[in-house]
């Protein structure tokens, strides 16, 4: 029988314990940007990317104003325009969808792997039309993508690839860091990120230095020569100072990415004996760095245990709630409930507990106790 504990409150995530602990190196950082009146495109910038593009195993980096734009460009980038397709999975963030659309593609969704519920490379190949442009992966919840596969299938058929790794900041799939595996690693700095910014943010990595030169003229209204515009392009560069907080907590990213992987390990062995499912990595990935701790759930339970700990004073999340082909946003695709069915059953299964990095032990004992006591009752 588990002894319950004292109540807690224990939030899904606290970005000010994070900020208090690097305050004073944020706080010189942002001093050293602003007598410089430089704060766009100056140094910071410059410094942000060759360390982030290292950091990423990768030649080249430009920041961008979110990880939003970064998906927008790189698909700008790579060709892809009205009346081409790209592959992605319905299990993601509306803004990687949002992307295709913003450049007149059209999504074509496969369903996802039943383990890591990122894409299935097994179902690609069946998704491939004459109008096939780019494939879409993302390495959802800090997994990585089962790449090789999928590239070799990208190869045979002239395809781009572009990461969607804003939840993967760090994640090593067979030794080699997300970002690095495709023809260009899209990032998002949005604040709650492994690598999160004070604001929006976001990169793109690559080793191309044509694909760097097109996404780098996209960045800035479609320039090389300032005021000579050789097509249209966008005001989506990262800013100064968001480039010099992200030049300090990159620092930091491989020790919270520890601090996560900790977490995740001490809930998956605390829930071993229950009727769930954790997140186990697989044998091809070298790091989970756990952007989320997704729990899955029976479905008939699985409000019933997301209210018990809301109760218990817990934080939860449930990311993301909606498969994309059955919003009304994409009713135009004609897509119904069982397209797909690995995707559409782990919206009704997962929670997400609390894993940043500046969880306490304590903390996390609550958690873990409130997840199996709500099991002792109901037996």
């Amino acid at each position: 029988m588990t002894v319950s504990s004292p109540f807690m409150t224990v939030p899904n995530e606290d970005l000010t314990r994070q900020y208090q602990s690097i305050a004073a190196e944020i706080t010189e950082a942002v001093q050293a940007v602003l007598p410089t009146g430089r704060y766009t495109l100056g140094p910071f910038l410059s410094r942000f990317e060759q360390e982030f593009a290292a950091y990423c195993d990768s030649t080249l980096c430009l920041g961008i104003a979110n990880g939003t734009e970064a998906l927008h460009l790189a698909l700008l980038a790579c060709g892809v325009g009205p009346g081409d397709e790209v592959i992605s999975v319905p299990n993601t963030y509306a803004a990687t969808i949002f992307a295709i659309s913003y450049v007149g593609a059209t999504p074509v969704f496969v369903d996802v792997d039943p383990e890591t519920l990122n894409l299935d490379p097994a179902r690609l190949e069946s998704a491939i039309t004459p109008r096939t442009k780019a494939i879409l992966p993302v390495h959802l919840y800090g997994h990585p993508v089962d790449m090789d596969p999928l590239l070799e299938i990208a190869a045979a058929h002239r395809l781009a690839v572009i990461e969607d790794a804003a939840h993967a900041h760090g994640a090593l799939y067979k030794g080699r860091k997300t970002g690095s595996l495709s023809d260009v690693g899209c990032f998002s700095f949005y604040p709650s990120k492994n690598l999160g910014a004070y604001g929006d943010g976001g990169a793109v990595t690559l080793s191309s230095e044509a694909l760097y030169d097109k996404l780098k003229m996209l960045r800035y209204m479609g320039q090389r020569v300032k005021h000579l515009h050789e097509f249209v392009g966008f005001q989506q560069r990262l800013d100064e100072v968001q480039a010099a907080i992200l030049s300090v907590k990159l620092k930091y990213l491989d020790q919270w990415n520890a601090a996560r992987a900790r977490i995740a390990a001490r809930y998956n062995e605390a829930f071993a004996d229950l009727p769930v499912k954790t997140p186990q990595p697989q044998p091809y990935c070298d790091r989970h760095v756990y952007y989320m701790y997704a729990l899955r759930v029976n479905p008939a339970q699985r409000d019933a245990l997301r209210a018990w700990l809301e109760n218990s004073g817990i934080g939860i999340q449930i990311i993301y709630p909606n498969s994309l082909h059955l919003q009304p946003a994409y009713r135009h695709l004609g897509l119904g409930e069982g397209s797909f069915p690995v995707a559409e059953r782990s919206r009704t299964e997962v929670l997400n507990l609390p894993v940043f990095p500046e969880l306490t032990d304590e903390e996390q004992e609550y958690v873990i106790d409130r997840v199996r006591a709500f099991y002792e009752v109901m037996g």
